[in-house]
């Protein structure tokens, strides 16, 4: 027997897009407002959960189930908290990364492509009194800019990195990058990473643990609610290391590429619980 199927004709189409953002902006607005909310002027004052102030209200062009939107909110969140919004200075990559100036509501500068440590080094040198970081992918900093930041943890730069790690080069099409694991495919290793011919991964935290100048080095992850915590808690400690004039910090954070990985979103943070977190261990790799 044949389902019979309802006929569309004389249905009302769908709003565009915009229609529906904007109509979401107001539905939020009115829950926010005491009159709706049933909440007096002075409890939406303390509402915990906000958007940060040194992130703007705009719309994500990263994909979904990326990691870099929370790692955003993070820094936004932490130089918000330590009230330094007015004197940072950010120095974005070239990668999936490379237009961050459109999300923070601070200062941000661009550098070429793997020499981001060394355009925060003359940043931070002739303004010292301003907190510089560098937000980095694994090929901005582990490929082509492994001399850079070798240098300037070498030399103990009072400056902050963030490096992402999430094992490909995502803004060109997925290639195979010095932290892809053994054996993962990419549109360079279509049947996997051999460790023969391409190598081992990039242990590049670990190798600039040995060096006397990087002062505070912490491995992350964003592919949970508790680990983004404790990537936010690290962040917060690289930042403090830099104010309080300590030396070179760096965060690597675990990220997801679902797009590149060729899995859901789900299935990809996953994947760094299971598998990349048990090459890239989780955890402090060097502390004052």
């Amino acid at each position: 027997m044949k389902r019979k199927i309802p006929s569309l004709r004389g249905a009302k189409r769908r709003s565009n897009p915009e229609d529906c953002e904007d109509k979401v902006r107001s539905n939020l607005k009115e829950i926010a407002s005491p009159q709706k909310s049933g909440l007096r002027n002075d409890e939406t004052a303390n509402l915990i959960f906000t958007r940060p102030k040194s992130l703007r209200d705009i719309e994500s062009y990263y994909c979904a189930g990326c990691g870099h939107g929370i790692i955003h909110r993070l820094i936004a969140e932490v130089i918000d908290e330590f009230g330094i919004r007015e004197k940072t200075i950010g120095v974005a990559p070239v990668g999936c990364a490379v237009m961050a100036y459109n999300y923070w509501d601070f200062d941000v500068t661009e550098a070429a492509h793997g020499r981001t440590p060394a355009v925060a080094t003359g940043i931070k040198r002739v303004r010292p009194d301003n907190i510089v970081f560098t937000y980095q992918g694994d090929g901005d900093l582990a490929a082509i800019g492994t001399a850079e930041i070798v240098h300037a943890a070498n030399r103990g730069e009072n400056i902050t990195v963030i490096f992402v790690n999430n094992g490909v080069y995502g803004m060109t099409g997925g290639q195979m990058a010095p932290t892809t694991l053994a054996g993962q495919k990419t549109t360079t290793s279509i049947l996997g990473r051999s460790l023969r011919r391409d190598g081992y991964p990039l242990k590049i935290t670990e190798m600039l643990a040995v060096l006397p100048g990087a002062r505070y080095l912490e491995r992350v992850s964003v592919h949970s609610a508790h680990e983004v915590l404790r990537a936010k808690r690290a962040i917060k400690k690289a930042f403090k290391t830099q104010i309080e004039n300590k030396g070179f910090s760096m965060v690597e954070v675990l990220s997801m590429c679902p797009t590149y990985w060729g899995m859901t979103s789900v299935a990809a943070a996953e994947r760094i619980k299971s598998d990349v977190s048990t090459f890239y261990p989780i955890g402090v790799i060097k502390t004052y």
